[in-house]
């Protein structure tokens, strides 16, 4: 992708110190995870990943919208949520590096930070402790998505049988 860099350590302290992601991490342990990250500046309209794609980073939105989306057939997708500043997406990667399960695109010109599963595995040997802290951010965001998705499901059957009764 064009536009990665790397951030400064200045710069992503004071952006993402807040963020879900990074949860019970301390400023120094950013510092750190900081050094791992890159950011990347994507236009509207381009493809981040596509779907059954083989999965290599967890992304974090910086600024913009990003769509996620699936297949249903063959020029015909579902748009299942749009992403802004602070979400997680792709975080699954970073753990199994296996196929995506939707596709991401830039709904609106985007600044986004990535980790890659490489990058990942080597923290878990640079900082274990950190490693941990944030697989279990990951879990808790990844565990939130599936918890509001069943709501949401278990939302669209009642109002069906409300109305088919």
């Amino acid at each position: 992708m064009e536009g990665e860099t790397s951030m400064t350590a200045a710069n992503a302290l004071a952006e993402l110190h807040s963020c879900p992601l990074f949860k019970d991490i301390s400023t120094e342990q950013l510092s750190t995870l900081n050094t791992l990250l890159k950011m990347k500046t994507v236009d509207e309209g381009a493809t981040i990943f596509i779907e059954n794609m083989r999965g290599e980073s967890l992304y974090l939105i910086r600024k913009g919208a990003i769509k996620i989306s699936k297949m249903l057939s063959e020029g015909d997708e579902q748009v299942l949520t749009i992403l802004g500043p602070e979400d997680v997406f792709g975080e699954m990667a970073v753990f199994d590096g296996g196929n995506r399960s939707a596709s991401a695109r830039v709904a609106e010109q985007a600044e986004i930070y990535s980790l890659s599963r490489t990058d990942y595995d080597y923290l878990s040997e640079l900082d274990p402790t950190l490693c941990l802290q944030l697989t279990k951010n990951i879990i808790s965001i990844f565990s939130e998505k599936v918890w509001a998705s069943q709501q949401d499901y278990r939302e669209m059957l009642l109002t069906t049988l409300e109305r088919n009764s």
